[in-house]
């Protein structure tokens, strides 16, 4: 069996095949043209940065949700897609809910589903993806064997979805922090660190402009090829919640 969501996801978006989910804390874009641009920046009138941008995010589990509420609080027009759409309204405060099938609104794309869930939105909506920066938190996780689970050919998730969608830009990300530590923004006592994978600087810091935004830190790791690494990385803090060595609410602290 696949568990992908190491986070806190209960897995139970309704979007993809159902999955055996580890313990959690409850708590139109223009075609594609070759360039891509992050997000703008503006100051409300309070003096708060905010970020000029529209995301859409697929799953209204732990992860989905707390994604969502850093892009609210980033400033960003966020929609939720999922099979439930009361869910997905309730993702955040200040999301527009969607039910599956409805256009995808967002210039950043969140696919926060277990991995097998891909399949799903691939073949509904790989057109719209098209031009788009879209984003992998999925750690897929064989537990029978706790080894990472992946099609064959692949070094990790990430390569495969940029396979699957050639005319967009995927970057990894979220994929090495529980749902708690998005949601609080806290880790241990410092800001959450959201590690960054991607072939496309620009794709990368679209990113990181809105989780900075909402008050979180990020680090690069590279390439999209590094992702495997981040996969490995995710993988053992999933393991060791798995088998109560660390907890929920926490994980590895990357100290910057």
């Amino acid at each position: 069996m696949y568990v992908d969501d190491q986070r806190g996801n209960d897995g139970t978006t309704g979007t993809g095949p159902r999955t055996v989910a580890t313990r959690g804390t409850t708590h139109h874009m223009r075609p594609y043209n070759g360039h891509r641009h992050s997000p703008g920046t503006a100051r409300n009138g309070g003096g708060k940065e905010t970020i000029m941008s529209s995301i859409t995010i697929f799953g209204a589990g732990n992860i989905g949700s707390a994604v969502a509420g850093l892009a609210v609080k980033a400033g960003a027009n966020v929609q939720v897609i999922d099979r439930n759409p009361d869910k997905a309204a309730a993702a955040a405060e200040g999301v527009t809910g969607a039910k599956f099938g409805e256009p995808v609104t967002g210039d950043i794309v969140v696919l926060a589903l277990p991995f097998p869930a891909y399949e799903d939105v691939l073949a509904a909506y790989a057109g719209q993806l098209a031009g788009k920066t879209v984003v992998d938190p999925s750690n897929p996780i064989d537990f029978t064997t706790f080894d990472l689970a992946l099609p064959e050919g692949f070094g990790s998730a990430a390569e495969y979805l940029a396979a699957k969608l050639p005319e967009s830009t995927v970057v990894k990300a979220f994929n090495t922090t529980f749902a708690a530590t998005l949601a609080t923004g806290v880790n241990d006592g410092a800001p959450t660190v959201v590690q960054l994978a991607a072939d496309s600087e620009d794709a990368k810091n679209a990113v990181k402009t809105f989780v900075e935004a909402a008050g979180l830190r990020t680090v690069d790791a590279g390439a999209l090829k590094r992702a495997q690494y981040l996969e490995g990385y995710g993988a053992l803090q999933i393991i060791l919640g798995v088998t109560e060595q660390t907890p929920w609410t926490g994980g590895f602290k990357v100290v910057k």
